[in-house]
């Protein structure tokens, strides 16, 4: 009975199992109907456990061992099949024509004899510690022998040790031995805290060509383009001698006319190793006619007039309520980009699964949802200051589950929904001064699973349900005019998506169409009034919550089709790519999502 309630407030009801009947002709081994005890699958949890460390058992006794391997005179005695099954890179050498494959003895050079240890003790046990002692050979010796894994648990160890005194020679690290996603990190993190890192020995040792690949992103994080001149003279002053012919390659990346004509003209154009280079002076003459000739700029627009974007920083992500485990959860967790970790909070004093969130005034808000039993009007706010949920908010006016929820000019705004009768099409906003609801002019089209949006001073509903059929109708809200008006809709019908304003289109992800769950997305560009497609997420998910956090995208938990799903992946606009980043705690469908400012303090934190 509650399963049924909890999938019509969804509109995805399990089809009622069917049972074959036996048809004409049919041969039967026996007149009598088979015994439910006839037949009993299993699959053991515990055989390849138990296996293993049977296996480790006689390695140790160095029985059936059919292979030494001989690390800087260190001798490791293991099983070929066990070694091959887990290294490719030993599979090549044992079931190939190489010499190796028919030698009792291997010496393997230019690798970490306790690094090779380790990796053999994990192909026999699943286990391994990684640590700051045997990080750095470990790597390198898990790339020789492709365990992929632990390459991973390597790189993961090691964004986790960042900070502006090495993260420079993590960098390095990572792409010597060409870990792409630890590279990327390392990079993003230096360009984040470029001020501290400026500042760190590793910064004042590296070779010219990582100096540039640093200080030529759009993206470094300074207050002014003087703070990278004087981090680029820094530099160069550590060993003039030899640096000294780099400067002009150097000094070509800092964003001359950026500075300011007191900065440009007092420090930069009187420093005596800037004025006895030709080109360094043409730098600087360039950047004064900029200055100098505001009427001329347009025509003088190059890499050094533009200013830097760094990623914005200090905001994290929300994920409240949804449905997991079979009933609906009152759970909260807080995801920090910065160091890529959930952590719970406070939870609601309700459990809530359809639930609408958004941010008014640095708090958060949980609008309706259903609990498991009931349809809830009740709304519950967040004050992360504080780590406390408070039930002070007056209701809506309808039970709304499935509802979209934004700001508008300092309004909250609950649109659709339904309210265990029917599908609504009400819209009502709710005034933090007067704590009070009031009804605004409906939709034209009754929404269930409707996610909304707030964009060039409007309100948009996109997609949802009808009670009946998934829609891929979008209309928009104008409050001058208290009305609303229909806009061009998506390409594919949509129920239960995610959607968000980034770079100045909607994006829509996810939902469910008439048949299954999706993992396509498109984005609206409003001055055009059309939808485009983009590249569809890694993982089809309907009951999906989607938000910007620092300037990325994120699309956080859903429902696969078979799996509820825990799972968060991140945008990339400029390759046009998802890629997973992590998990929350729970698995969680229909929760909703809320970006704040992060808190002063972490000591509210559990």
């Amino acid at each position: 009975m509650f399963r049924a309630s909890i999938d019509t407030v969804w509109g995805w009801a399990s089809a009622p199992l069917r049972l074959a009947a036996n048809r004409m002709g049919d041969v039967l081994i026996s007149d009598r109907p088979p015994s439910p005890a006839s037949r009993l699958s299993h699959t053991s949890e515990k055989h390849p456990r138990a296996t293993l460390q049977e296996l480790n058992v006689l390695r140790r006794h160095r029985e059936l061992c059919d292979v030494v391997i001989n690390v800087k005179g260190r001798k490791i005695f293991a099983h070929r099949v066990i070694l091959s099954a887990c290294s490719p890179y030993f599979r090549a050498m044992f079931t190939g024509e190489l010499e190796e494959s028919r030698q009792t003895e291997v010496t393997i050079c230019d690798i970490d004899e306790n690094a090779m240890e380790l990796l053999i003790d994990f192909c026999y046990t699943s286990h391994i510690v990684v640590e700051e002692s045997n990080v750095q050979p470990l790597l390198p010796a898990a790339c020789l022998l492709q365990l992929a894994e632990i390459q991973d648990i390597c790189c993961e160890f090691l964004k986790r040790q960042l900070d502006p005194e090495n993260c420079l020679g993590i960098r390095a690290f990572a792409d010597t031995h060409s870990c792409r996603e630890l590279l990327r990190i390392a990079d993003k993190f230096t360009q984040h805290n470029f001020q501290e890192v400026m500042e760190s020995e590793e910064f004042l040792l590296l070779p010219v060509g990582q100096l540039v690949d640093i200080i030529c992103s759009d993206e470094l994080n300074v207050r002014s383009e003087e703070q990278v001149f004087n981090a680029v003279m820094a530099w160069l002053k550590y060993n003039v001698a030899d640096r000294r012919q780099h400067l002009a390659q150097v000094l070509q990346h800092v964003r001359m006319p950026l500075l300011s004509p007191k900065f440009l003209v007092g420090t930069v154009g009187s420093d005596l190793l800037v004025r006895s280079d030709e080109a360094c002076r043409d730098l600087v003459d360039e950047a004064k006619n900029y200055l100098l000739l505001p009427q001329e700029r347009p025509l003088m627009q190059g890499p050094r007039t533009r200013p830097r974007k760094p990623t914005r920083r200090g905001e994290v992500l929300f994920a409240v309520g949804g449905w997991c485990s079979g009933d609906a959860i009152a759970s909260v967790e807080r995801f920090d980009p910065e160091t890529a970790d959930w952590k719970m909070v406070a939870p609601m004093s309700k459990r809530r699964c359809g639930v609408g969130v958004a941010v008014l005034n640095d708090l958060l808000y949980a609008v309706g949802g259903h609990d498991g039993q009931s349809y809830l009007n009740s709304i519950e706010r967040y004050d992360p200051q504080t780590n406390q949920w408070s039930c002070d908010v007056a209701p809506t006016t309808s039970c709304r589950t499935s509802v979209g929820v934004a700001v508008l000019d300092g309004f909250l705004y609950a649109v659709g929904g339904q309210d265990g009768v029917q599908c609504l099409n009400h819209v009502e906003r709710y005034d933090p001064k007067e704590n009070k609801w009031s009804k605004v002019a409906p939709m034209t089209t009754r929404r269930l699973g409707v996610a909304v949006a707030v964009l060039g001073g409007y309100l948009y509903a996109i997609g949802g349900s009808d009670g009946q059929c998934p829609l891929n109708t979008v209309e928009r809200y104008d409050p001058r005019q208290n009305k609303w008006c229909a806009v061009s809709p998506m390409s594919t019908r949509r129920k239960h998506l995610g959607c968000a304003v980034f770079n100045n289109f909607i994006y829509a992800v996810g939902g469910r169409d008439d048949c299954m769950e999706l993992s396509s997305a498109e984005r609206y560009n409003p001055h055009t009034n059309s939808w485009s497609p983009i590249v569809a997420m890694t993982s089809r998910r309907s009951g999906v919550g989607l938000a910007v956090v620092n300037g990325q995208l994120y699309a956080v938990g859903g429902f696969d089709g078979t799996a509820y799903l825990k799972t968060i992946e991140v945008y990339d606009p400029e390759t046009n790519q998802w890629r997973l980043c992590g998990c929350m705690n729970y698995r969680r469908l229909g929760g909703g999502v809320g970006v704040m400012r992060a808190p002063q303090t972490e000591n509210y934190m559990w």
